[in-house]
């Protein structure tokens, strides 16, 4: 159960920095990739101190295969009568608007918004968003891993209905609630990130058949591809663990990411960082969200010793890049 909020006699001076109001979001969805849709979305609303609000939960028709069905139990039928995203927007950005958006791996519920909005012509009204996953490296928690469960048994919060959203944003909202407080107690500062609204969706040039199978790959795009400038900083060398990453370090990716691979790698352009395609030896880091896979890249980052971060780690490396003349 979450909990009241703590006397004005127990607790410890609320940080004024903090935000006012949060959004707990939860969203399930036809799959990982950018062209996959949200099926169902819940929020639960906490004030500034993490008191509840209101909860709210919906079904979504995604107009295509929801996915895997023995992962989220939603199956066409049972999502044939539920509304379209743009008949349910106005009341998700209702409990979203003003709030800082919190999710386990925050990364990937904003990107799923987002493009939803994009699709349907509208702008999410997020500015901020906070991954508790990022909370709880912050924080030190001592977790065997970075799955929500694992997060939940910390804090004493029983799952009933793992990836259904409302028991799963209940669940968070639970886990949230004492992380927030414990930060708050040690005047920790919060791993804010901005929230960039997508407003380059485009239709695909060949609209897909009423009925027809979905193939993936290729239902839309975000913005032409291009060549980017070069990067105008020096290779400072290998990214050090425990120090910010610097202006003209070479960053690949590999595999699937959670934000569109080109803004992430547009985020890293801005940043000063040189987005390499391929790895070699003159790599500072590679940002793969499985590191024990397969791919040529990983292989070699293994070979050459380049360090190997999640995207979530680099997310936040990346509001503070330090200057090519640093050092």
């Amino acid at each position: 159960m979450l909990e009241d909020r703590p006397t004005a006699s127990s607790a410890p001076p609320w940080p004024t920095a903090y935000p006012k109001g949060y959004a707990v979001v939860d969203v399930e969805t036809t799959g990982l990739s950018r062209d996959d849709r949200i099926i169902s979305a819940a929020v639960y609303r906490l004030d500034a101190q993490g008191a509840v609000e209101d909860h709210w939960y919906t079904l979504v028709n995604p107009e295509r295969d929801p996915g895997p069905v023995w992962i989220h139990g939603l199956t066409t039928d049972v999502l044939a009568g539920a509304p379209l995203f743009p008949e349910i927007a106005a009341e998700f950005a209702a409990r979203l608007d003003g709030r800082v958006l919190v999710a386990h791996n925050a990364v990937f519920d904003w990107s799923m918004i987002a493009r939803e909005y994009a699709r349907a012509r509208l702008t999410a009204p997020v500015r901020q968003r906070l991954c508790t996953i990022a909370l709880s490296k912050e924080l030190g928690l001592p977790l065997p891993n970075h799955k929500l469960e694992s997060l939940a048994a910390h804090f004493g919060v029983v799952q009933e209905r793992a990836h259904h959203a409302l028991d799963d944003a209940r669940v968070l909202a639970e886990a949230f609630v004492p992380s927030l407080r414990a930060a708050a107690a040690k005047n920790v500062r919060l791993p804010l990130l901005e929230c960039r609204p997508l407003t380059e969706w485009s239709e695909p040039s060949v609209p897909r058949q009423p009925g027809a199978a979905y193939r993936g790959g290729g239902a839309g795009s975000w913005r032409p591809s291009r060549k980017r400038p070069a990067c105008p900083y020096p290779n400072p060398g290998r990214y050090e663990p425990g120090k910010p990453l610097k202006q003209g370090m070479r960053v690949a990716f590999s595999g699937d990411t959670s934000v569109d691979r080109e803004l992430l790698e547009d985020r890293a352009v801005e940043a000063g960082l040189h987005v390499a395609t391929s790895l070699s030896r003159l790599t500072s880091l590679l940002v793969t969200n499985d590191p024990d896979s397969y791919t040529s890249k990983v292989v070699k980052a293994r070979q050459f010793g380049t360090p190997v971060m999640d995207e979530a780690a680099f997310g936040q490396l990346l509001q503070d890049v330090a200057d090519a003349t640093d050092g």
